[in-house]
């Protein structure tokens, strides 16, 4: 394990991958850059994904991985998890649902993209984060970090930095968001699901609520503002 700062890359697009990312702790997300430098982030990555799990079965990366926020991460190499999925059938039936489940969010990136009103656009990454981070343990007291600056948002959902602006004024004047410090807390999750037609079957989780009531261990780290 080792401690990433922000904004770093655990690697980069033609690089060779020898080693599987794993990350604990923080974001991170994938990202191409276009010939006019323009970023486009096609997928956040949060406590508890692969990075990379099944691509480093190829020759080189065809697209970055970097940190958004600090970040925990572990490198397993790569002989590690072929003796896993040699010997382990069960741990490699997982490997196969976190790919298919990667799939299944990128295709409602697109749907996102391509088939929303860019203002549910960023509403609708907001309750897949919750989700996701609930699977996980990071929600609470209906809150979650939320690192992102309003240009991974452009970056992320196709829109400039002034639509993002202008859709999370919306956001927060409807009463659904508060977003504080680079926390992000959801007053009413019903109204925000109606809001953007969120619907979570293609997360594949079980079992999971929205706004376990905790105390917030991290809303006053320096790594979240």
């Amino acid at each position: 394990m080792r401690e990433v700062g922000a904004h770093v890359d655990l690697i980069q697009e033609g690089e060779a991958p020898e080693n599987v990312h794993l990350i604990l702790d923080g974001f991170a997300c994938r990202y191409k850059v276009l010939p006019n430098g323009r970023r486009q982030i096609m997928a956040y990555l949060v406590p508890g994904d692969f990075c990379n799990l099944n691509v480093f079965i190829l020759d080189q990366m065809d697209h970055n991985i970097g940190t958004i926020s600090p970040c925990q991460v572990v490198h397993i190499p790569r002989t590690a998890i072929d003796g896993i999925t040699a010997h382990h059938p069960n741990i490699t039936h997982a490997f196969w649902c976190c790919a298919l489940v990667d799939a299944a969010v990128l295709r409602e990136w697109l749907v996102n993209l391509g088939g929303r009103p860019p203002n549910q656009r960023i509403a609708h990454v907001m309750c897949e984060l919750f989700m996701r981070l609930e699977a996980v343990g990071r929600v609470m007291d209906e809150s979650i970090a939320f690192p992102f600056t309003q240009t991974d948002l452009a970056d992320s959902m196709g829109l400039s930095n002034v639509h993002v602006n202008r859709t999370m004024r919306e956001l927060k004047s409807l009463g659904l968001i508060t977003l504080k410090r680079r926390v992000l807390t959801i007053h009413d999750v019903e109204r925000l699901k109606a809001y953007c037609g969120f619907a979570p079957n293609y997360l594949h989780l079980r079992n999971t609520r929205w706004g376990e009531r905790r105390t917030l261990p991290w809303a006053d780290s320096a790594q979240w503002g």
